[in-house]
């Protein structure tokens, strides 16, 4: 890992680093005015309707700050350390607003939390993503030479432009993830406390799972854009300062990425929808990044002569 790369990653996971702090701080000073158990869910009237006992509260907003603070620190790139710093205010603030709400309950279900939480958490996320932005100036390029490419070329003149995409889809990830969706609001309806938990899990498995059950891939003068079909976001680009070569392999979605969806492999990350045919583009910083997509070959052969171009300019 080289310097740009390692210093990256520290500015993505100081924020959760700080919100943690924060988090467990206010939980320290104000554990013993917190009633047993916490308000932690509310309804549309702001009234709660979910609890959780402190001690588990307090397990589980860690959790859920250093897992996301792990996402983003293994998965940033330079152009989205804002994201990771939204995250961290947005999510740290709702939590130690949550338990302000829970301060000196009498009963826990008597506890209301009002909409405004939402704007204060948000106007939080806004400012941590400036600091973020800021930051990124500090960040240089992971490689600033221009890359060797050796993948294939697609010929074009010195004034001619051109642009590549194809639409592909998984019909097996498609259907898990409308069961997945389908069965929540039963589940929350059945079983309010325990179906909390299990429509969360299904939410988690249904959202991204359709938004990767039908994705677009384009190459242009962006440089490599992976989008969900229906919306254009989120999405995944790679510029083109970023591409050291581009080029077509076989993959098998099981052996070498463990699974189908957005994947995660040491030095290497993919979006795999099925074995087979897949783009495969290895970036400047020595990670690969990989997704199968018919006609590969000619979106390889246009990266790798956009990025040659991009080299020169």
């Amino acid at each position: 890992m080289n310097r740009a790369t390692s210093r990256l990653r520290a500015l993505a996971a100081l924020p959760f680093v700080l919100a943690l702090a924060v988090h467990l701080l206010v939980l320290a000073l104000w554990y013993d005015r917190l009633s047993d158990p916490l308000a932690t869910h509310f309804g549309a009237s702001g009234r709660a309707d979910g609890f959780t006992s402190r001690a588990a509260f307090a397990m589980i907003s860690t959790a859920l700050l250093l897992g996301l603070g792990a996402g983003w620190t293994l998965l940033v790139r330079r152009t989205a350390l804002w994201g990771a710093w939204a995250t961290a205010g947005f999510t740290g603030a709702l939590l130690v607003l949550l338990v302000r709400d829970n301060l000196d309950a009498a009963d826990a279900a008597l506890v209301s939390s009002p909409l405004a939480n939402l704007t204060v958490a948000a106007a939080v996320a806004g400012l941590f993503a400036l600091g973020g932005w800021a930051l990124t100036r500090h960040v240089p390029p992971v490689d600033s030479e221009a890359p060797v490419i050796d993948g294939p070329r697609l010929p074009l003149g010195a004034s001619e432009v051109a642009g590549w995409t194809r639409a592909t889809g998984s019909r097996p990830l498609t259907a898990l993830a409308v069961l997945a969706l389908a069965v929540t609001p039963a589940v929350l309806i059945l079983a309010p406390w325990p179906g909390a938990v299990l429509g969360l899990l299904g939410l988690v498995i249904g959202v991204p799972g359709f938004a990767l059950a039908r994705i677009r891939v384009s190459v242009d003068r962006r440089g490599l854009t992976v989008r969900p079909a229906i919306v254009s976001w989120p999405r995944l680009r790679i510029p083109l300062d970023e591409v050291a070569d581009a080029d077509v392999r076989d993959v098998d979605a099981v052996a070498d990425y463990g699974g189908w969806g957005y994947r995660v492999r040491a030095h290497r990350t993919g979006v795999v929808l099925r074995s087979g045919e897949a783009l495969v583009v290895r970036q400047t910083g020595g990670r690969e990044f990989a997704v199968t997509v018919p006609d590969a070959r000619t979106a390889a052969a246009l990266l790798n002569t956009l990025a040659e171009r991009h080299g020169k300019v």
